[in-house]
């Protein structure tokens, strides 16, 4: 599902962009989770995924030592999330997902697909390509791995 932003990155017909309370807690999904910690209305912009931007050579090199935080950027640039201020970097994924991820040209926002109930945790697609990773979202629609919708 693709939503309609204008130029300040609202969902068209949405609510104004503030900072929106969000809080880290366990995850019926894996580890810790991101949460909503008010209610939040679909379109609104929650969080931002921020990091170093690094080149594609090195995101393969740190995908490769482990570090799961790589979020693709651009053709040229991906975003280290891996920094402890990054809480974005809680998001896990879900084939029901109640945000997406939106790239702009400077950066990654995490965008509310529906309106989300405060207590509810966050989520999005991840958008894999390969069935490398088991899902473990709980999702009626789950097809068992961390896919796109398009590869499933």
């Amino acid at each position: 599902m693709t939503l309609a932003y204008d130029n300040r990155l609202r969902l068209v017909g949405g609510s104004d962009p503030m900072k929106i309370q969000v809080r880290v807690g366990p995850s019926r999904i894996a580890g810790q989770g991101l949460f909503a910690a008010q209610d939040i209305q679909k379109g609104t912009r929650i969080i931002q995924y921020i990091g170093a931007r690094i080149p594609k050579a090195v995101s393969v090199e740190r995908v490769a030592q482990g570090n799961a935080y790589i979020f693709a950027f651009n053709d040229h640039y991906d975003i280290d999330g891996k920094t402890l201020k990054n809480t974005a970097r809680y998001i896990n994924h879900s084939c029901e997902p109640n945000c997406e991820a939106v790239v702009t040209k400077h950066t990654i926002w995490i965008v509310a697909l529906r309106d989300i109930q405060a207590g509810e945790e966050l989520s999005y697609n991840y958008g894999l390509t390969t069935k490398q990773y088991r899902c473990r979202c709980g999702a009626k629609s789950c097809c068992g791995y961390i896919l796109d919708p398009a590869y499933r």
